[in-house]
């Protein structure tokens, strides 16, 4: 699995490299959180939605099987930078700079 991480990852710095051949923002975005794009509005088995992928177009799936759980799956909330948490704990937020917190 970390090999497939790393090639997607290389894909997508050859593609940002050439003009005119840049993923939309969300798709890099699912991408960042080992997310996968569907055409469909709803999430196969085990995955579970975590915002869009290209311009709203598709569902950006991520495995609730894997390390990477959102943090609402985890019991936290996620909160803007600014915010200060007694306890942050492991979990993705929608937004890529937002922390997960049990404790504000």
């Amino acid at each position: 699995m970390k090999l497939f991480s790393c090639l997607m990852a290389l894909l997508l710095f050859l593609l940002e490299a050439v003009p005119g051949f840049g993923l939309p923002k969300d798709t890099l975005r699912c991408v960042g959180y080992h997310g996968f794009c569907f055409h469909s509005k709803s999430c196969p088995e085990p995955f579970a939605a975590f915002g869009t992928c290209s311009r709203r177009q598709k569902t950006c799936c991520i495995d609730t099987t894997s390390n990477f759980h959102t943090c609402q799956d985890e019991g936290g909330h996620c909160v803007p930078p600014e915010i200060k948490c007694l306890q942050e704990q492991v979990g993705l937020c929608p937004h890529r700079e937002w922390k997960c917190c049990t404790e504000l």
